[in-house]
């Protein structure tokens, strides 16, 4: 025999040691990164710290209880060897000594149209008993940044189905807008409004740290089937931890972008951008950020613009993201921390007033305190014209009102002023609209029309 015949059965020795070992040279050579159990060492309120672990911030862990239950939270701050976490959940049975498990990053959310008609949490699960969620992407929770030049120009207006806005008050498509109201004006319903009345081709409903009760409400009798079918709600109640509420935010957020990225028109509403400062500002606190402006931590007013500027158009060709925000003016006041900052980054504001809603006037819009910078933009300039002179005769006649209740005026003293008082019946019909009653665009503009002719 050769020895290139005795060769053979060597290389098929070879051949065979090198099919069983391959799974375990591919395990070797993917880096494996080593998780660095710690203990947890200290809790007070809402704030954990733990010390002996490895994680980065915005990363989850999970804390094993001395009954063999997990509950997870997520790394807020470090300080030194500490780190901070807060729990996304009811932190009960927690105790010195727990181990605390770092999971790595989990900043991806499931996302896809199997979203709509359904009612999420802040983790992303459903609150609904549909069924399970239907899936097909993920997307950051964070978002990504968008090149400012890259956005499309806002060009085009979006009929909200609401009379006062559609034609005093224009949204363009891609327009990110603040909804300013005190507690029990109405703001809730205006929403409600939009939510089923707009052309958007997807509506994305964020409810922030507002009453369990009112979540029902809000799904059940004003969205109503016809609203969710095409639209997600996500939930974060007032007792959800503060972690939470700042994750339903971003998630509602994060679902818009999705729908974006598909070339849709989408409608985001948020209620409130106020309880998303407000639960950020605990989570600030918590971990000795200093208090700033009225309680605020400097955090927040960081937070607040790189959550709305995630909203707006795509990049040519892509679709848009229509945004409100409510905000929330504690004592009325429309110039706290909150509201002051969000007016600097929103593309307009709508004020609700108080004194209007109760006088029984609805939606209680005040237009003269309310403006859509976006509106030249968007509309031609006869639409710009017949608003501003319906701005303007309400206005004179607000200026005038206690010299003609009186009786101190006297008519044929001034022409303008006489037209004032001759259409404010009609311009404040015109500025009221029923909650089931839609009024489209055009609809809108023939009445505006309607209205001024004469003046």
């Amino acid at each position: 025999m050769s020895d290139s015949d005795a060769t053979i059965p060597n290389v098929q020795r070879k051949k065979q040691w090198l099919t069983r070992l391959s799974p375990y040279i591919n395990r070797a050579a993917i880096e494996q990164e080593i998780v660095i159990e710690g203990r947890l060492s200290r809790m007070v309120g809402l704030t954990l710290e733990a010390v002996g672990c490895r994680a980065s911030i915005g990363s989850l862990c999970k804390i094993e209880t001395k009954k063999g239950l997990f509950i997870e939270a997520e790394v807020v701050g470090f300080s030194g060897e500490r780190i901070f976490l807060m729990p996304t959940g009811n932190p009960h049975g927690l105790e010195p000594g727990c181990r605390v498990i770092p999971l790595g990053k989990n900043s991806l959310i499931k996302v896809g149209f199997g979203l709509l008609g359904r009612v999420l949490d802040g983790s992303g699960k459903a609150l609904d008993s549909k069924g399970p969620l239907k899936t097909e992407a993920t997307r950051l929770l964070t978002g990504e940044s968008i090149n400012p030049l890259l956005r499309k120009p806002i060009r085009d207006t979006l009929d909200v189905g609401v009379r006062a806005i559609n034609s005093i008050l224009s949204v363009g498509r891609g327009q990110r807008m603040g909804l300013f109201a005190g507690t029990g004006v109405g703001k809730s319903v205006l929403l409600g409004m939009m939510t089923k009345f707009t052309s958007a081709d997807v509506v994305v409903v964020g409810l922030i740290g507002e009453r369990g009760r009112e979540v029902n409400e809000f799904v059940l009798k004003i969205l109503g089937e016809e609203g969710m079918s095409r639209a997600v709600v996500v939930a974060t109640p007032a007792d959800d931890p503060p972690l939470m509420r700042v994750h339903g935010a971003m998630l509602a957020t994060s679902i818009a972008e999705y729908f974006r990225a598909q070339g849709l028109d989408v409608l985001l509403l948020m209620d409130s951008l106020t309880r998303f400062a407000q639960a950020h500002r605990e989570i600030a606190l918590a971990i000795d950020e200093p208090p700033a402006t009225k309680g605020y931590p400097p955090s927040v007013f960081a937070k607040l613009p790189a959550l709305v500027e995630r909203a707006g158009n795509g990049d040519e060709g892509g679709g848009s993201i229509t945004a409100f925000y409510t905000v929330l003016t504690e004592g009325d006041d429309n110039n706290d921390p909150v509201a002051d900052s969000a007016r600097g980054v929103l593309d307009g504001h709508i004020v609700l007033s108080r004194s209007l809603a109760e006088s029984g006037h609805f939606p209680a819009i005040d237009i003269e305190a309310s403006i859509s910078r976006v509106m030249p933009d968007v509309v031609d300039e006869q639409h710009m014209l017949k608003a501003r002179e319906l701005r303007s005769l309400y206005s004179l006649y607000q200026q005038n009102k206690d010299l003609i209740s009186v009786g101190a005026y006297q008519p044929g003293s001034d022409s303008r002023i006489d037209a004032a008082i001759m259409k404010n019946k009609s311009i404040l019909d015109f500025l009221q609209q029923g909650m089931n009653d839609a009024v489209d665009i055009s609809r809108s503009l023939s009445e505006l029309d309607a209205l001024l002719i004469g003046t």
